[in-house]
């Protein structure tokens, strides 16, 4: 009985060392080392539990009541302690690391729509008041679409205009001109008259330089209809010109080839780079490309569903990246695609 006695005394002493210890505690670290020395597996209050086998039978749940307390009574002025010394730190920190709220913040950046994208959506807009409707086609094409309905046969040697991109898959490839949109739009169509616009991303394994890239936007052109004429297609893209770049721009239309339109044309603008004096963009001409155009080819319109000798049509293929540079007088059409925010942000 005496022995029992004495565990129970043994762990008041326990109790009163663990608070004592613990009211001096000041920082996180000190908790840490005051839990392990006084609840942890080797702390006193820990060791009565491994010895409760020892005691009698009928000293043993009082014994053991007690320990639970005494660990009790410390796990909960650990608690409490923990508090007051966060709270304290807090206090310190927001004494001695006050922020000054009187300096100006710092802006979040704003974004823009990148130069290029911008110049297509100007396009399509004015297209669209002309009548025109936007229609969208595949950017992976078959070779049948992007080749042979546009009278582009195997061996034609057309085919050598382009540097192809082949899939893995046989006879499927990215599209190097929007003008397989043609025959989809035409199939889905007819027999009803046309008037679309198909802008898109079209891919080209060629050399890069100051006004061609391997990977640009076209938009593509088509109307389709009865009695359309040579002079619809040049009055429509004179009026396009026109309200792109104002009313005293100069335009020029000039033969061509395409084996999808017969007779064929480019359209060329004066280079608002260099002021038509000659630079590297327009090749030192004082004129840029813009477009290829030209009245449809008879076999195209009956690959697409029409009858040649009743409807005609004309198409184009715009460079919205090359407009861009003469809009607003770019240099080099490969900035559009570099990333560079100090080029970005003058737009």
């Amino acid at each position: 009985m005496a022995e029992e006695e004495n565990v129970l005394a043994e762990l008041d002493g326990i109790r009163r060392a663990g608070l004592d210890a613990l009211s001096s505690v000041q920082d996180e670290a000190g908790l840490q080392a005051w839990r392990t020395t006084h609840l942890g597996r080797s702390s006193p209050v820990m060791l009565v539990f491994t010895r409760l086998g020892q005691i009698s039978k009928e000293m043993r749940p009082a014994v053991g009541q007690k320990a639970n307390q005494v660990k009790q009574a410390l796990e909960a002025a650990l608690e409490e302690r923990g508090e007051f010394v966060r709270t304290a730190s807090l206090r310190q920190k927001l004494d001695t690391e006050r922020l000054d709220i009187t300096l100006p913040g710092r802006r979040n950046p704003l974004g823009r729509i990148h130069p290029a994208s911008q110049a297509l959506a100007e396009i399509v807009h004015i297209f669209e008041e002309m009548g025109f409707q936007e229609y969208r086609s595949p950017e992976v094409e078959t070779e049948e679409f992007n080749f042979e309905l546009l009278n582009i046969p195997e061996h034609h040697p057309a085919r050598d205009m382009w540097d192809t991109f082949h899939t893995t898959v046989p006879g499927t490839v990215l599209r190097t001109h929007t003008s397989p949109g043609q025959i989809h739009a035409m199939r889905e169509m007819c027999p009803r008259p046309i008037r679309v616009i198909l802008p898109g991303m079209v891919y080209r394994y060629e050399q890069t330089n100051a006004s061609h890239e391997a990977q640009f936007n076209q938009v593509e052109l088509l109307a389709v209809g009865k009695n359309i004429t040579m002079g619809d297609m040049k009055g429509t893209i004179e009026g396009f010109a026109r309200r792109m770049f104002g009313e005293h721009v100069r335009v020029r239309m000039r033969p061509s080839y395409f084996p999808f339109t017969e007779p064929s044309g480019d359209i060329v603008m004066e280079c608002f780079v260099c002021g038509s004096k000659g630079c590297p963009v327009c090749k030192y001409s004082g004129w840029l490309e813009i477009a290829g155009c030209g009245m449809v080819h008879p076999i195209v319109l009956q690959n697409g569903g029409y009858d040649p000798t009743i409807y005609s049509g004309f198409a184009a293929g715009l460079g919205p990246e090359r407009i861009a540079l003469l809009k607003y007088q770019v240099n080099d059409i490969r900035y559009f695609f570099q990333n560079d925010i100090r080029f970005l942000e003058q737009f």
